[in-house]
């Protein structure tokens, strides 16, 4: 019935033309999409058939293999919308999990026919992606979906955000809508980096200070009230996440950007004065260990997630310190080390085995390449993308490899030259992030298996607000996702950019403030903070 599509701008163009003919009358000011399929990321095989499958709530939805309401109710609500057609005499939607269907486990098959949609997935997390995908058809397409063949299948296994929120805390109902977001893209890992110069926003129950005086603060303004998760709070997020196959990866910063825990607790920082002050965790005594691995034990029994996150980064800009300080001197002797870079590293070294103690695997920024450690304990996230060595050595390391790098997916860096806060020291534009891989990908040609996917990570500094979070984040999160997820060979910029308004107009629906990349002066960019500034009236 179905015949396979070359998957270019014009062999689509006639096909949606003729297929626009069918679709619904849209409302005032809603895009019309004639030439893309309106599913994101932009999925694998597509193939198309004769007819269309009108949504009506009269719509029977079946499940093979699947237990529970939660594959159900989200196409039911959908389908609320769409009044029932008199003349309907049948049309039915079926959810069925086979794990003997010859299907990657977060892959899925779609066919919609004039009177049945069936949705076909060997495992659970394929399932649900076939899920969003038919979600996405029926709202965009509202209620008319072509006939159609989806085979889909992620390219990459980890499609990761990372939201900062030690320099500015959002709390558990915007983290349940970024989850939200993440869930449709097909996003399947949050990183949730708790810890940091700002504030301690993970409850630690042996450890009460780190959070009646660590979470003291925001990034401009160390003297606002304790803001932080309880523990409690953080199982509802990892359940939230796991309804939706999303992995929460918690980060505890160390042996660095330790401020908030230095504050609590003076007797494991290593001091200092001004701006590096409480900076770094003392390396030299054996309390600031046993204090580290106890909230590791903690942090381990409560995030299911194979994986720790224990940062290792950027040591250097604070360990001053350590190169007076006598007991760290006197510690540098009795180990036999070098210097202080081989302080930190045998830091990093104890603190990775005691995770791995804990049944974890610990990831860590690329410094941690040059640790020492074993490319079995732990995974390395390359985020300096101005030290490609650094990825080769990592490489050639046997390394397993997230991609991270800080151009162009930190989203903290502006879009647009007329912005004004944030980081100006370059542009992540959303091509830009739409296209990094186009250039790297030769450096790991031929050890791809080492390469676990990619990630984008939202540091906070200048953004103090949902809004501002919103702005920074879509539409190119949008853009990272179909990096992760679709085939090199299907993308096409082009293509991309005349399908993205449907997603921006769901964004508008749902009341989520972005950057416009076809009109940027239509909403303006949001105030971001500066040190020790207030906000605007």
């Amino acid at each position: 019935m179905f015949r396979r599509v070359t998957r270019t701008v014009a062999g689509l163009f006639s096909i949606f033309a003729a297929l626009a003919l069918y679709a619904a009358a849209p409302s005032q000011n809603e895009p019309v999409l004639q030439e893309e399929l309106p599913v994101f990321p932009t999925p694998g095989k597509v193939g198309f058939g004769k007819g269309v499958f009108m949504c009506t709530s009269a719509v029977r939805i079946e499940t093979q293999g699947v237990k529970g309401p939660a594959f159900v109710s989200a196409i039911r609500d959908e389908l609320k919308q769409f009044r029932t057609s008199a003349t309907r005499k049948k049309g039915a939607i079926d959810l069925v999990l086979d794990s003997t269907v010859s299907i990657p486990r977060e892959g899925y098959t779609l066919v919609v026919t004039p009177d049945q949609i069936t949705v076909t997935a060997s495992a659970l997390p394929g399932l649900f992606y076939g899920k969003q995908s038919l979600l996405q058809l029926i709202r965009y397409n509202h209620g008319t979906i072509p006939a159609c063949r989806i085979e889909d299948a992620p390219r990459m296994g980890w499609r990761g955000f990372m939201l900062d929120e030690s320099r500015h805390f959002f709390g558990k109902q915007k983290v349940f809508q970024v989850l939200d977001r993440m869930a449709e893209l097909k996003l399947n890992v949050f990183h949730w980096h708790l810890t940091d110069e700002p504030g301690w926003r993970i409850e630690i129950k042996r450890y009460p200070k780190l959070t009646t005086v660590g979470a003291r603060g925001v990034w401009e303004d160390s003297t606002t009230a304790p803001q932080f998760y309880t523990q409690e709070e953080i199982r509802e997020v990892i359940r939230y996440a796991a309804d939706r196959n999303i992995m929460v990866v918690p980060e505890i910063d160390m042996p660095g950007h330790a401020c908030a825990a230095g504050r609590a607790y003076p007797e494991i920082s290593s001091g200092g004065k001004g701006r590096w002050k409480d900076f770094t965790f003392n390396p030299a005594k054996e309390e600031t260990y046993q204090f580290l691995s106890n909230i590791l034990t903690e942090v381990a029994a409560l995030f299911p997630s194979p994986y720790i996150h224990i940062g290792g980064d950027e040591v250097h800009y604070g360990n001053q310190v350590w190169f007076t300080d006598p007991q760290i001197q006197a510690f540098i002797r009795e180990k036999g080390l070098a210097d202080e870079v081989e302080l930190e590293h045998y830091f990093m070294r104890r603190m990775v085995d005691s995770i791995v103690s804990k049944g974890k695997t610990v990831i860590a920024w690329d410094e941690i390449v040059d640790a020492g450690i074993s490319p079995d304990k732990a995974v390395v996230m390359w985020w300096r993308h101005d030290k490609p060595a650094q990825l080769r050595k990592a490489l050639d390391g046997g390394y397993r490899i997230l991609l991270t790098p800080r151009l162009p997916l930190y989203f903290d860096f502006v879009e647009h030259p007329k912005h004004v806060y944030g980081r100006h020291d370059a542009y992540t534009t959303l091509e830009s992030v739409f296209r990094f891989t186009d250039t790297l990908a030769p450096m790991w040609k031929g050890r791809e298996g080492q390469i676990l996917g990619l990630q984008a990570n939202m540091w906070t500094e200048r953004i103090a607000d949902e809004r501002r979070l919103d702005y920074m984040t879509f539409p190119r999160l949008v853009a990272a996702a179909e990096v992760a997820w679709a085939d090199p060979d299907q993308k096409d910029y082009n293509r991309f950019l005349k399908k993205l308004p449907v997603y921006l107009h769901d964004l508008d629906r749902l009341g989520i403030y972005y950057y416009d990349p076809f009109d940027p002066a239509r909403r303006p960019e949001p105030w971001g903070p500066d040190q020790g500034a207030t906000p605007p009236e």
